[in-house]
C-alpha cells in the first residue's frame, strides 16, 4: 500500500512513492532531468506552459511506479504540492488560454498597488493580511486589462496546484489556504475576499469551490489514470503550496516551529497562532495547512526569489555546466568569510517582496581585478543568498516570528556545507536537516487526508534528522561583519 506525492516546482516535477506501513520513501523521480525553462517574453515576465507540467508529472509517476514495482491498485491516495502564487486560466473545457504566469513574474505589481491605494491600507491589511502586490489576484487583473480577448474566454482561474488537480480529477476546486496565498482570502470574514473580486471586476462564478486541504478533493479520471499508469477512482486527498507543504514535510505544524528551504527561491516559513502582518508586506501571512477556526495556524513566509537560480546561472554561465555543484562548493570555500570584500546581491529573479516589490536585479559589488577570482565570486554568491534571507528574517522578527531551531530538508542549497554553515553562524540558530522533500511531504499529506494515520506521531514516524548544525560562536562576528558590509551595498 502506497501514497503518491507530486511536487510541481518551477524547475521540475517530482514524484515520491511512500510506503504506508513503514512511512518510508521507496522511490523518487523528477522530470525533466535538466531544469524546466521559464519563458521571459518581456523584462519582468516569467511564464511556463502548464501542459509541460502534466507531461513531466506523467513521466515522474511512471518512473516511481516502475522503480518500486508497484501495481496501479497499490496507490491508495495522491497528494499535491505546487509552486505558489501562479495563475492558470482555462475555458470551460479546461483548455489553457495562455501560458501560466508564475510566482516570480513581476508584471502585476502596479495592479496590486493600485488596489491597495483604492481600497485603503487599513481595510486591505486587516482583511487580507497582505497587499495584493504581485499575487494571483493581481495577475488575473493584468490579464483582464491587457488581454481582453483571452479574459473573455476565461471560465476558470487556478493556482498551479489547482490545475494539476484538475488534470487528475476533471474538477476545478481550490482550498482556503490556496486562496490566501493568491490574496483572495478574507481573514476577518473567514471566506473568499468578495470585496477584492468586486474591485477587480471578477465575476463571482470564476471563484472555484472550496475543498479542505486534507480530505477528498476529487478522484482520478479514466483518462488521467491511463496516462499515469494508475487506477481510475484513486482519490486526491491533499494539496498545498510548496512552502506550507515543505513545513508539513518537516512536521512543522505548531506555533514557534520554523522551516527553511533554498531551491530556485529561498524561504523561511514560521507558524504562528496570531493573524499578524507586516505593514509593508515584505513578509506575508497565509493560512497554514492545519488551520482551523478553533485552532488558528498561520504561516509567515519570507521569500527571496534569487537563490538556487543564482547558483545555477553561475554554473551554466561561468562554467558552461562543466563543474558540478559539489565542485563549485569546494572552490567557493577557498575564499575567506566575506569573500575579501566582494558582495553579491542575489535579487535577479523578478520583483522581491522583501524589498517591497522592487526589482533590484542581481549584481556583484567591490570587484577587485587584482584580488578576486572565481572562488570569491562563488562564495560571495552563496553568502549573498544567506544575507538576503537574514535581511528578511529581521523583518519576520518584527511580526513576532523569531528563530531558535530551523528545520530543512537535506536538499538544494542546504547540500552546500558553505551555505549551511553561513546560515547557521549568521543567524545563530541550530539547523536540523531531515531526510525529506516536497514530494515526500505531499505523499504524507495524502495519507493524512485519507485518514490513514491515527495521530501526528504516527504520520511522521519515518522522519529523521540526518545532520544537525550548531553555530560556532567564535565565527559569528566575522559573518556579522560581512553581513554589515553587504547591507551597506544594498542600502546604497
Amino acid at each position: 500500500m502506497y501514497f503518491l506525492g507530486l511536487d510541481l516546482g518551477s524547475s521540475s516535477v517530482k514524484a515520491c512513492l511512500l510506503n504506508a506501513d513503514t512511512n518510508s520513501a521507496v522511490a523518487s523521480a523528477f522530470f525533466p532531468e535538466t531544469e524546466m525553462a521559464m519563458d521571459a517574453p518581456q523584462p519582468g515576465f516569467a511564464e511556463q506552459q502548464p501542459d509541460l507540467w502534466w507531461q513531466n508529472a506523467t513521466k515522474a509517476v511512471r518512473a516511481v511506479m516502475s522503480a518500486a514495482g508497484a501495481a496501479a491498485a497499490d496507490v491508495k491516495a495522491i497528494g499535491i504540492s505546487y509552486q505558489m502564487h501562479g495563475l492558470v486560466v482555462t475555458d470551460a473545457q479546461l483548455n489553457v488560454l495562455r501560458p501560466a504566469i508564475i510566482w516570480c513574474d513581476s508584471r502585476a505589481v502596479p495592479y496590486g498597488n493600485r488596489a491597495l491605494e483604492a481600497l485603503g491600507h487599513d481595510r486591505v491589511l486587516s482583511h487580507l493580511l497582505n497587499s495584493p502586490g504581485n499575487f494571483t489576484a493581481a495577475k488575473l487583473a493584468w490579464v483582464k486589462e491587457n488581454q481582453p480577448d483571452v479574459y473573455a474566454n476565461v471560465a476558470h482561474f487556478m493556482l498551479p496546484g489547482d490545475y494539476l488537480a484538475a488534470r487528475l480529477t476533471g474538477e476545478v476546486v481550490t482550498t482556503a489556504s490556496g486562496l490566501s496565498e493568491g490574496i483572495l482570502w478574507d481573514f476577518l470574514e473567514n471566506r473568499p475576499a468578495e470585496f477584492l473580486m468586486q474591485y477587480y471586476g471578477f465575476a463571482p462564478s470564476l471563484m472555484p469551490p472550496l475543498r479542505p486541504t486534507f480530505g477528498l478533493q476529487g478522484e482520478l479520471t479514466a483518462t488521467a489514470a491511463g496516462e499515469l499508469g494508475l487506477a481510475e477512482g484513486t482519490p486526491v486527498t491533499y494539496r498545498a503550496g510548496d512552502q506550507p507543504n515543505n513545513a508539513l514535510s518537516l512536521n512543522i505544524l505548531e506555533p514557534g516551529e520554523i522551516a527553511a528551504t533554498a531551491g530556485t527561491s529561498g524561504v523561511v516559513y514560521g507558524v504562528s497562532d496570531k493573524a499578524q502582518f507586516d505593514p509593508q508586506s515584505r513578509v506575508n501571512t497565509f493560512l497554514h495547512v492545519n488551520h482551523t477556526a478553533e485552532a488558528p495556524r498561520y504561516g509567515v513566509l519570507l521569500c527571496v526569489n534569487g537563490t538556487g537560480i543564482l547558483n545555477s546561472w553561475l554554473r551554466n554561465t561561468l562554467f558552461q555546466g562543466q563543474l558540478s555543484y559539489a565542485q563549485m562548493n569546494e572552490l567557493a570555500q577557498k575564499a575567506p568569510v566575506g569573500a575579501d570584500g566582494l558582495a553579491c546581491l542575489p535579487f535577479g529573479n523578478g520583483a522581491e517582496r522583501v524589498l517591497e516589490n522592487r526589482d533590484q536585479g542581481a549584481s556583484f559589488s567591490g570587484l577587485n581585478l587584482n584580488r578576486h577570482g572565481l572562488p570569491h565570486m562563488l562564495r560571495a554568491a552563496q553568502e549573498g543568498i544567506v544575507f538576503a534571507l537574514y535581511y528578511g528574517i529581521r523583518v519576520m522578527e518584527q511580526v513576532g516570528v523569531g528563530l531558535k531551531t530551523v528545520r530543512a530538508g537535506e536538499a538544494n542549497m542546504f547540500l552546500s556545507p558553505l551555505f549551511a554553515t553561513t546560515f547557521t553562524n549568521l543567524t545563530g540558530t541550530t539547523v536540523e536537516l531531515y531526510n525529506t522533500d516536497g514530494a515526500q511531504g505531499a505523499a504524507r499529506g495524502a495519507g493524512l487526508g485519507l485518514g490513514h494515520y491515527a495521530n501526528r506521531d504516527e504520520a511522521f514516524s519515518g522522519l529523521r534528522v540526518v545532520r544537525t548544525l550548531e553555530p560556532d560562536m567564535r565565527a559569528q562576528q566575522a559573518y556579522q561583519d560581512a553581513y554589515g558590509r553587504w547591507l551597506g551595498v544594498l542600502e546604497q
